[in-house]
């Protein structure tokens, strides 16, 4: 048994936590760019907080997924203005996007210097500035992953910047900060945690310490995912979906993904759907082929086990068969009005290119089993 396992510096969780980020951004700097959403107005409280600590603020807005030009813009910015600290206060897309800004605040040059099989693969070189992490969703994890995905729009792509440098220098997960999420962005983002949960669990680079936080992550989707989407102001249900949306972020850090992020990558470059919803129409889809690939090639398999045990999580039943899983997340996505992947423009004519930039994804590399191009395919087919 040989692994590795990193992590941020510093995890803060607990509801009021972002009450602590000023005073630790007092500490690391003089000048913070703030990376926001669509609503830059969302982070208003936490910018009257740095202030009143001493911290001067600009604000830079990322409406939607993270692109190279965007970044581009947030570096710019954050050199005009002489920002020496970089804080992320959203969903996944905008902690990201805060990441690759922190990195090339340092390192410089262009994000196509560094991003993956698009661009050039640079290694950096030097530590990002310093950058907080407050997620305000619970999905992507983002928060404690050493990864920063971005669409190059004239690529048609998802890449990642990839490096131990982009790990946040605090993560700050306040579950309060979700009791406002709407019901299709709890059920997209959650669904998005579970994949991060499982994905990882039955990957070809699982260890010991993240098959613990993923046991215990999907543990937790299982008894609050669908509370959080009935009843928003739930709080332990939204504490449990932070949570284990923080765990499943440590796990992939640490143990890789698969094939539902591998086509979600591909799909993501390509359409204008949202990730979250993406993983969560493929990630029923992908299970069942999955499971059937390792029945035909590699049977009595370490992942036929590890999906029983999934089954058994999800369920709560020490009983359940691999079948009984795959049908409650398919289920849980029905209940919870996952779109099929055609509402987003998706044409059954474009599924060989989308397999192809799928396979070529570092994601998929970490799938239980090589899926052919064929499997693939019909998983995007019945996605549709």
């Amino acid at each position: 048994m040989r692994f590795e396992f990193s992590a941020p510096t510093r995890i803060l969780f607990g509801s009021g936590a972002v009450g602590e980020v000023a005073s630790a951004a007092k500490a690391m700097g003089e000048r913070a760019l703030v990376v926001t959403g669509r609503d830059p107005g969302r982070a208003g409280r936490l910018v009257e907080r740095l202030r009143s600590q001493g911290v001067s603020v600009a604000v830079f807005g990322v409406p939607g997924e993270p692109t190279v030009e965007r970044v581009r813009a947030g570096v710019e910015q954050a050199r005009e203005t002489a920002c020496d600290l970089v804080i992320g206060f959203g969903g996944g897309s905008v902690l990201d996007a805060g990441k690759a800004v922190a990195a090339l605040l340092t390192n410089g040059g262009d994000p196509l210097d560094y991003l993956e099989v698009i661009g050039k693969g640079r290694t950096l070189a030097r530590p990002s500035a310093p950058y907080i992490a407050v997620p305000t969703t619970a999905g992507t994890g983002a928060e404690v992953t050493r990864n920063a995905v971005l669409v190059s729009t004239g690529h048609a792509v998802k890449a990642s910047l990839r490096s131990a440098f982009l790990y946040p220098r605090l993560a700050v997960v306040d579950p309060e900060l979700t009791h406002s999420l709407p019901p299709a962005v709890t059920a997209s983002t959650g669904l998005d945690a579970l994949t991060q949960l499982i994905e990882p669990f039955v990957s070809v680079a699982a260890n010991p310490v993240t098959d613990a936080l993923c046991r215990e992550g999907m543990a937790r989707v299982a008894r609050s995912l669908r509370r959080a989407w009935e009843e928003g102001q739930n709080a332990a249900a939204r504490e449990d979906m932070a949570l284990a949306s923080l765990l499943g972020g440590l796990a992939l850090a640490n143990a890789k993904l698969g094939a539902v992020h591998g086509c979600a990558a591909a799909l993501g470059g390509r359409y204008p759907a949202p990730h979250g919803a993406v993983c969560a129409r493929l990630l029923p889809v992908v299970m069942a082929a999955n499971v059937a690939a390792l029945h035909d090639r590699a049977t009595g398999g370490p992942a036929l086990r590890r999906y029983e045990e999934v089954a058994r999580i999800l369920t709560g039943r020490p009983d359940a068969t691999i079948a009984d899983g795959i049908r409650w997340v398919y289920g849980l996505c029905a209940d919870l009005g996952v779109p099929p992947l055609g509402r987003y423009g998706v044409p059954a004519a474009e599924i060989p290119a989308v397999v192809a930039e799928a396979q070529r994804a570092g994601s998929t590399k970490g799938n239980p089993i090589a899926l052919t191009d064929d499997e693939l395919a019909e998983v995007l087919r019945q996605a549709l």
